[in-house]
């Protein structure tokens, strides 16, 4: 039987699927927005519709996905690069300075993204070292723009 790559293998293989770019995004119970950058989300079915995104179990936001009902996937354009950066390393204040309105659901829009989805949570599964939340689609919204692409470990331009 052949053994699993290690894990840095893994990962560089990984790397070589191009994915957008989005920011997950949720209320806290007392109201306060909370968001991290995630590339690893995907649709799962159009009828119902459901997307996923997958979340480390040592991210600190995980325990609000748990109990949250709503949270919303901004999808940023290349020109929201520095909000992916901004919410992936700043460990508080992610939302601070940052345009954005809450959803139908309450869940946080940011402004300005190529498209968004608000979702129900409809189920959290465990797998590995990451916990896979599927929420069903409660309402999306497109716009144009070109998207923000993360390839071989660096941010990348559609042209």
């Amino acid at each position: 039987m052949p053994r699993p790559p290690d894990p840095e293998s893994f990962r560089k293989a990984c790397a070589q699927f191009a994915t957008g770019i989005t920011i997950v995004s949720l209320r806290a119970p007392n109201g306060t927005p909370h968001g991290l950058t995630v590339n690893s989300f995907t649709s799962v079915s159009i009828n119902p519709p459901l997307i996923l995104v997958c979340i480390d179990y040592g991210c600190a936001l995980l325990p609000y996905f748990r109990l949250a009902n709503f949270f919303a996937v901004n999808i940023l354009t290349q020109e929201q690069r520095s909000l992916s950066i901004s919410f992936a390393v700043k460990p508080e204040g992610r939302f601070d300075g940052i345009h954005w309105h809450a959803g139908s659901t309450g869940a946080p829009i940011l402004s300005g993204v190529l498209a968004f989805f608000e979702c129900r949570t409809s189920q959290i599964a465990e797998a590995g070292d990451h916990a896979i939340v599927i929420g069903e689609v409660v309402r999306s919204e497109c716009s144009t723009g070109n998207p923000l692409v993360y390839f071989d470990s660096n941010y990348r331009v559609l042209r």
